[in-house]
Formats: C-alpha cells, sequence, structure tokens
C-alpha cells in the first residue's frame, strides 16, 4: 500500500469512526448550559434494590412527546412538579398527606430516585410518579402549557460563586419556561437557604412575565410544607431559611 493509499484508508477510518460518537443532539442543545451536575454517589442496597424492582412502574422514561396526566394517574387531580427532590423524604410525606394531588417528582440523582422509590412502596402511594432526567428538557418535551398547578423548587443547588450563576434553575428564560407550564392560577414555591440566590430569585420572578408575588417580598412559611434534610442542614449551619410564592395570571 503506497502512501496515498494509506491517507486515503486512514481518513476513511475518521470519517467512520466519526459518524459513530456523533452527538445526536442539535449544537444548540449540546452547548446547553445545565442547572446541575452529575455527582456520582454510591446507591445502598436498598436503593439499588427498589431501583431494580419498582422504576419500571414508576418512573416515567424520558421521551420527546407531551404527558397525558389522566393516562398516568387514572384522574383529574391537580398536578404538582417538583424539581429536584434530593433524597425524596419530604417528597414522600406531601404525597402521602394529599392524596387528592398528583406528584411528579424530577430528579438525575440515582440514589435519590432509588430512596424514594423504596418510600412509594413502603407508603403505597398511588399519585407519585418520576422523572429522571434533565427538568428543563422534560418540561419542554413532555410538559403541556397551561397544565401544571404547582412547581416546588425546595434548596436548589445556589451555585453560589459568581462565574456559574449562569446555571442557577430561577434565572430567566428558565422561570418563562416555567411559568409557561403553570395553569391560571397555578403556584411556584421556592425555598432556599442561601439568602442571596433568594433575593437574586425575587428579581428574576417578578420580571417573568405571567407571575405575581403572592407577598410584597418574601413569602411566609407555607404550613403544609414538609421540613427536608436540606433544610435542616441549612438550620444547623445558621442560614436563614428564604421562601417566594408566585401565582400565575
Amino acid at each position: 500500500m503506497d502512501g496515498k493509499e494509506k491517507i486515503m484508508e486512514k481518513d476513511a477510518v475518521s470519517k467512520m469512526e466519526g459518524q459513530e460518537s456523533e452527538d445526536p443532539l442539535p449544537s444548540a442543545a449540546r452547548r446547553e448550559i445545565k442547572t446541575y451536575v452529575l455527582r456520582i454517589g454510591r446507591m445502598t442496597q436498598a436503593q439499588e434494590r427498589a431501583y431494580e424492582e419498582l422504576s419500571a412502574s414508576w418512573c416515567i422514561p424520558f421521551e420527546k412527546r407531551m404527558l397525558n396526566f389522566v393516562d398516568i394517574f387514572g384522574n383529574t387531580n391537580p398536578i404538582v412538579i417538583e424539581i429536584g427532590f434530593g433524597m425524596g423524604d419530604a417528597t414522600a410525606k406531601l404525597a402521602a398527606a394529599n392524596p387528592d394531588i398528583n406528584y411528579i417528582g424530577i430528579e438525575v440523582h440515582r440514589p435519590g430516585v432509588g430512596k424514594l422509590l423504596g418510600e412509594i412502596k413502603r407508603l403505597e402511594l398511588k399519585n407519585l410518579y418520576i422523572i429522571e432526567h434533565d427538568a428543563i428538557e422534560v418540561l419542554e418535551y413532555m410538559i403541556g402549557d397551561n397544565s401544571v398547578n404547582g412547581f416546588h423548587i425546595f434548596f436548589p443547588d445556589p451555585w453560589p460563586k459568581k462565574r456559574h450563576h449562569k446555571r442557577r434553575l430561577i434565572k430567566r428564560p428558565r422561570t418563562n419556561l416555567l411559568a409557561q407550564k403553570l395553569a391560571k392560577d397555578g403556584y411556584l414555591y421556592f425555598v432556599t437557604d442561601w439568602l442571596e440566590y433568594a433575593e437574586w430569585a425575587l428579581e428574576e420572578l417578578n420580571l417573568t412575565e405571567g407571575l405575581k408575588n403572592k407577598y410584597e417580598g418574601f413569602a411566609e412559611p407555607q404550613p403544609w410544607r414538609t421540613q427536608t434534610k436540606f433544610e435542616r442542614k441549612g438550620q444547623q449551619a445558621d442560614r436563614p431559611i428564604t421562601e417566594l410564592f408566585f401565582i400565575k395570571q
């Protein structure tokens, strides 16, 4: 094989390898800044067992098609979506206390998904499903406009460093997407133990078309909200717990 043939063969192999490894997502999607970082967490045996046994029944696969909530839950009860439920303890307690509300929890941390699946089984919950995927993509492709009665965003990653503020979930235009999915009189309930993020979120939500603050500024604690593990950690660190409650006009 002469030098020219070797070069041609190398080019052909490189082209084939490039086709095999080509990212199926469009370039815009590849550049999208994520609101989370996947952190490798070790699953306990109980979490692994719950994930293996229950995910097929209680985890909704990510697909680029709109969900039909009646088909999923078998009723027309209100829909509340929690973005980033962590280990899911508070999520399960809320679902158990409100059987007439349908909950969807979105989380990318698999140990947390496994933990919540175990709680779904233990509490025999019928009104809680999980989507293990990026919340922004779930909202864009799977959740219809004007279809959600409430969003719970409890103790999201505050991304405290200024260069990371672009990753914050409560940031326009992401807040525009949340407002777009809320039904009339639906609510967005945000809680954080990072005061600077609360002040940032208040400004971003005030500037989001279609949303109106239920309070003059920060919200009063809602008595029905269940305390989370992250909230207890924030209190132990003497950080103030700050809440926001906005309504879709």
